[in-house]
């Protein structure tokens, strides 16, 4: 208590400096926060919990290669070197499973790799979750009980993307089992206890409070991961994070830690994404979210304003699958996915969330922001393929001039889309649009990364096939009085909306 009097008193005397400084301010002090309390032992919780948590081993047969971790690899000799049979004898010799005669290697032998997590029990029957990664490609998983019982158990189903995997193991007796909470429910600053298995250890509780909510770590496209102090380390993957009623509100996942020890910076995922997920992985043995079939990147300010748009939100389409379920509603390049499903799409990373959480099969309306307004269209979801491939601009060829031919003020120069062109910066035979061939030193596009190679489709949400096409577009943009211009551009790491500021004449260079 010495330091919370210290701490009351310099308060005291620092309100009653301002006080002095600013005679003729009114005062109002704040309402103490009520918060609260930390209970005076976690173990009656940590003891009715425990019997629900398990520990995971996974085992894998792997064939070791020659000269890894089976012993020193050879030496690089020239071909005939003396040396060469030498060290090639004593390896063989010195390395198990191998010391054929006249140096001839055995093949590898096969090593069994371990990997251990931790899980829980959700029914009685005996069905447990945990993170996919503590059981991905394994030949052997065993769960094992608070009292030492070892079972064995097999996949009922696996989330790659959502890193969650449901497990069955066979049992004479029902399972002390746990239930999932409202993860929606719990605010940052709530208790919260972590029970599992690090580093091997067995049953271990750690307590701590939700630190964050909805971090974006970028392990996949559902991100929104509950973060939390309670210590979290190897092993604990898969383990479950509970409230104070003991009820799991998050599955221990991931750590933030230079060192690979628990720093106070740990994540989980929220429960209510865990149990949607186990459901379906349970009726269909696999994840089944709805899919539109579109590939988005953020609206910035400069893509905003160069199509009319008040504010940067929403989702921008730069690619829509052939086919797919966007493609089928109309949905276009270039246009803004402003709400979805009657949700309100305030950034790009909440979009496929959205879009995940709505029913296959289902006709939702997407209202988009096209040519300076809003549009409703209605889009029929599908469930995500397995392969996703994104489907190229398409626009259509035209005659086009041999040279070159720079854009003023952007410090691009421009060519048709020739079978030359496309030898020469290796694009695809279906490749479309307009060819950058220069890009000027500290011009617009220079700012913006684009460089030799990379191609114009489409040109303020317009297809272009020509560099006269481009200027067109970029002539009538600049009568506007617009500050920049959008242009699809297609990289080697494929489609992107990028804005450029639109320059005057003097931030032209020659080529």
């Amino acid at each position: 208590m010495r330091l919370t009097r210290r701490l009351s008193a310099r308060a005291a005397t620092v309100a009653f400096a301002v006080a002095a400084t600013a005679p003729l301010a009114i005062s109002v002090p704040l309402a103490p926060a009520e918060a609260r309390g930390a209970p005076d032992s976690f173990a009656d919780l940590a003891a009715k919990l425990l019997p629900a948590v398990v520990n995971i081993s996974s085992t894998q047969e792997v064939q070791a290669r020659a000269g890894v971790p089976g012993g020193p690899e050879m030496p690089m000799f020239p071909p005939g070197s003396p040396f060469e049979q030498f060290f090639k004898d004593f390896l063989n010799r010195n390395r198990p499973g191998q010391g054929q005669p006249h140096g001839d290697a055995a093949p590898a032998p096969e090593r069994r790799m371990q990997s251990l997590g931790s899980g829980f029990i959700i029914d009685p029957s005996g069905l447990v979750v945990t993170n996919n990664h503590v059981i991905e490609g394994a030949d052997e998983i065993t769960v094992t009980l608070q009292d030492n019982t070892s079972l064995k158990a097999k996949v009922l189903g696996r989330d790659e993307t959502g890193d969650v995997a449901l497990l069955q193991v066979k049992t004479d007796k029902p399972l002390p089992a746990v239930q999932f909470g409202d993860s929606s429910a719990e605010r940052v600053g709530d208790w919260v206890l972590a029970i599992g298995n690090p580093f091997g250890l067995g049953g271990t509780v750690t307590a701590g409070i939700v630190s964050a909510r909805g971090r974006d770590i970028h392990q996949g496209p559902y991100d929104d991961f509950i973060q939390t102090d309670a210590a979290i380390n190897r092993g604990n993957s898969g383990g479950p994070l509970f409230n104070m009623d003991g009820q799991v509100i998050g599955m221990n996942t991931a750590i933030y830690s230079p060192s690979g020890g628990s720093i106070g910076i740990g994540f989980s995922i929220p429960a209510n994404l865990v149990r949607a997920d186990v459901d379906q992985l349970k009726q269909y043995g696999h994840p089944r979210r709805g899919w539109l079939g579109v590939r988005i990147q953020q609206v910035t300010p400069d893509i905003a304003e160069s199509l009319g748009l008040k504010d940067a939100t929403g989702a921008m389409v730069a690619g829509v699958n052939d086919g797919g379920p966007a493609d089928k509603a109309k949905i276009h390049n270039g246009d803004i996915i402003l709400k979805f499903n009657n949700q309100d799409v305030k950034e790009m990373r909440s979009l496929p969330r959205i879009v995940a959480d709505s029913d296959v099969g289902k006709s939702v309306p997407v209202v988009l922001w096209r040519d300076g307004k809003e549009v409703t269209v209605q889009a029929m979801l599908a469930e995500k393929p397995d392969d996703v491939k994104v489907a190229s601009a398409s626009a259509t060829e035209k005659a086009v001039p041999e040279k070159p031919t720079e854009i003023s003020g952007l410090g691009l120069k421009l060519a048709p889309m020739t079978q030359d062109a496309k030898d020469k910066y290796s694009l695809g035979a279906d490749q479309k649009g307009v060819v950058i061939t220069d890009v000027s030193p500290n011009s617009p596009a220079a700012e913006r990364g684009l460089k030799p190679g990379d191609v114009i489709v489409e040109v303020q949400q317009g297809e272009v096939a020509t560099p006269a096409d481009v200027q067109q577009k970029v002539d009538s943009v600049k009568k506007e009085s617009r500050k920049s211009v959008l242009m699809l551009i297609q990289r080697q790491d494929g489609l992107q909306w990028v804005p450029l500021s639109l320059g005057s004449d003097k931030d032209k260079q020659p080529g």
